[in-house]
């Protein structure tokens, strides 16, 4: 019998981050799984303390505390994960923004809203927003938010941020396989000990117990972006929980955004960024970036893919 299937799957489910957090590791022996477990464990709190706009003494906290005043150094690590925040907005034409964290929360998706916002509380509640006013230097790793009031958040990256440095710790110590799942951001690497791929469900939101496609995740990430629960409904139009930080509206059409891309952060903007942009310019902005897939559901349950990936529609 060849050792490989001595191999066994070790799973830990837990709360991260405010979010529920599986973390799967391929092992022949138990204690030590756990002991990688613990280590990406680690790793993921270390980031949250990092990057938590909670916390009042985060390097994050700090950078927001000081908008319109002051630049603040803070670690390269950060430093680089706002610089490629700032690089995926310009990419998608601020669809992404981490300054959205600067927007007023003026729509509610808890059932409490009777009537649309006005035009002008919509257009004031992202007057803060704009990742143009970030202003990086790198010689001196230091953040600054030109506008006194705005503030940037992690919500749409920290996830999957975290789930990039679990995995890539847990490959530097030679784990040979394992799934870092974040509420739904899926980075893989390896394979089953059966020697099978890793694969992810597609499901479509209008049609819950049907999943349509069953596909193979190798070394890759793969985000859902969409809580299909959490919209509202004005004059028979349905507005979705992702709000366009451009212009203060939530994005309508799409129920459900999945992407594949190398890494569970660019995985993550890119399915915010899709819901945003919308079916056409979403589609077409990732066709135009190599290794990275999508796959849109329509409200109307309609399904969109990207050029590299085929799936029998049922």
């Amino acid at each position: 019998m060849s050792s490989s299937f001595s191999q066994q799957i070790h799973k830990r489910t837990l709360k991260l981050m405010g979010s529920r957090f599986d973390i799967t590791v391929v092992d022949k022996d138990k204690i030590t799984a756990n002991q990688y477990i613990d280590i990406a464990v680690e790793e993921i709190q270390r980031i949250e303390k990092l990057i938590s706009s909670w916390d009042k003494n985060s390097q994050t906290s700090l950078i927001n505390d000081n908008a319109g005043i002051n630049p603040v150094k803070v670690d390269v690590e950060l430093f680089d994960l706002i610089d490629r925040a700032v690089q995926i907005s310009k990419l998608t034409d601020g669809a992404f923004d981490i300054s959205y964290a600067s927007m007023d929360r003026i729509w509610k998706f808890d059932n409490s809203m009777k009537k649309m916002p006005s035009e002008e509380e919509i257009k004031m509640s992202v007057a803060k927003v704009g990742y143009q006013n970030i202003i990086l230097n790198k010689a001196k790793s230091t953040v600054f938010l030109k506008q006194k009031g705005m503030k940037i958040g992690f919500g749409a990256i920290g996830k999957g941020y975290a789930a990039d440095r679990a995995k890539d710790l847990l490959m530097s110590k030679e784990v040979s396989a394992g799934i870092i799942n974040a509420s739904g951001d899926m980075n893989t690497w390896g394979k089953q000990p059966d020697g099978s791929e890793w694969k992810v469900a597609i499901t479509n939101p209008l049609n819950k117990n049907n999943a349509f496609a069953l596909l193979p995740v190798i070394d890759k990430a793969v985000v859902t972006s969409g809580n299909y629960e959490k919209y509202v409904t004005f004059n028979d139009k349905r507005y979705s929980h992702i709000i366009d930080p451009r212009t203060g509206y939530p994005s309508t059409g799409i129920v459900s955004a999945t992407v594949f891309a190398p890494k569970a952060e660019l995985a993550d903007a890119l399915a915010t960024s899709v819901f945003v942009m919308g079916i056409e310019i979403g589609l077409n902005r990732i066709n135009q970036l190599t290794g990275i897939e999508c796959i849109i559901i329509d409200d109307q349950g309609n399904i969109y893919t990207s050029d590299h990936i085929k799936i029998d529609n049922q």
